[in-house]
């Protein structure tokens, strides 16, 4: 079993197979969580390494260890939504329209108010980077660099830019959400790759030190995609209908 880890951190191994197992089903309230010697057997581990493992899954919210009842697994209702790993896990478990779109209201909240402050606090070294980041979306819809990536460098360079160090620690959590989101929406709005157009009027806004029109710009983005993505689950539930 392990084998299929070799070459990685052992600890970040064993949370991304148990995190996963979890998520899916295989262990649940009527599936027990293994003992601790079981889990150190199936996985060649050491105690430490396994408990570490373990604490990091328990801090996601997924599991609970209680005092001398063992280990237990929480109810979907507890996991950590906002934790990157989760959200990958419940997403790729099952891919939920629903839940993109909840996630999305979330970026509608934050994302056009990170591009305003963006637009009133970059540094010229920020600014720079969103430079290099809207360059490379160019590239890519030419065909040099990669769309995804490029499209959510873009989204994570105005995060940093915005001076807000709560904002940022979003962005593992939207680089995550987007790569299940992007081609998903480009599907329904019926195009190959996201508009760079509309992308570079963030940019630019940004770029000229206009904060209203910087807002304004990113909030039509944010809306679009949730728009997309709604449109996705009513043609998805009329089908199931059907």
């Amino acid at each position: 079993m392990i084998a299929k880890f070799r070459g990685q951190n052992l600890t970040f191994a064993i949370v991304q197979d148990l995190g996963a197992a979890i998520v899916t089903g295989t262990y649940s309230a009527d599936k027990p969580f293994p003992i601790e010697a079981d889990l150190c057997k199936h996985y060649g581990a050491s105690r430490s390494v396994l408990r570490e493992a373990v604490k990091m899954l328990t801090a996601k919210g997924l599991l609970r260890a209680r005092p001398r009842q063992g280990t237990w697994v929480e109810p979907e209702e507890s996991w950590s939504l906002l934790d990157p790993d989760v959200l990958r896990w419940i997403l790729e478990r099952k891919f939920s329209l629903p839940l993109l779109a909840e996630f999305t209201e979330i970026r509608l909240a934050v994302e056009p108010l990170a591009a305003q402050l963006a637009a009133a606090r970059a540094t010229p070294d920020e600014k720079a980077a969103i430079k290099v980041a809207i360059d490379r979306m160019y590239a890519a819809e030419r065909g040099e660099d990669d769309p995804l990536t490029t499209d959510i460098n873009f989204h994570v360079a105005i995060l940093k830019a915005s001076g807000n160090r709560f904002y940022l620690q979003l962005r593992e959590l939207i680089d995550t959400a987007l790569r299940f989101s992007i081609r998903r929406t480009n599907q329904y709005k019926g195009v190959r790759l996201a508009s760079v157009a509309d992308h570079n009027a963030v940019a630019e806004a940004i770029l000229a030190g206009d904060p209203p029109r910087a807002e304004a710009a990113m909030r039509y983005l944010m809306q679009e995609a949730l728009d997309l993505l709604s449109q996705g689950e009513e043609a998805e539930g009329k089908a199931a209908a059907s």
